[in-house]
C-alpha cells in the first residue's frame, strides 16, 4: 500500500512551502502596512517571527528533498530562490512540486 502524498519528503515540502509563501504574503501585505501606516509595529514582530521560523523549516525541507529525491543543485537553488520571491513558493508548487508526487 502506497503512503499518502503528505507523508513523503515532497509532500511535506509542499505543505511547508505553501505555509511559508502565505506567511510571506501576510508579512508583506498585512503586517508591513500595519506597521508603517497604522503605527502597529507588533504586527511585523509577530508575523516576522512566524515567517522566519517557517523560512528556516523551508530551507531544511529543501535539503531533505535534495537528499531523498536526489535533486540537482540547480533544482535545489531554484527551490531556495522561490522562497525569496513573493508568490515564488506557489509557482514552484505548480511548476515542479505537483509533478513530483510519489
Amino acid at each position: 500500500m502506497q503512503k499518502p502524498w503528505y507523508k513523503s519528503a515532497i509532500g511535506r515540502f509542499r505543505i511547508i512551502a505553501l505555509c511559508e509563501g502565505i506567511s510571506f504574503l501576510i508579512l508583506l501585505l498585512i503586517a508591513m502596512p500595519l506597521k508603517y501606516f497604522a503605527g502597529y509595529p507588533q504586527a511585523v514582530l509577530i508575523i516576522g517571527w512566524i515567517h522566519g521560523f517557517l523560512f528556516i523549516v523551508y530551507i531544511i525541507s529543501v535539503i531533505d528533498v535534495k537528499i531523498v529525491k536526489k535533486w540537482s543543485i540547480t533544482k535545489s537553488i531554484i527551490a531556495l530562490a522561490a522562497s525569496l520571491i513573493p508568490l515564488g513558493p506557489f509557482i514552484l508548487d505548480k511548476k515542479i512540486l505537483s509533478k513530483e508526487i510519489e
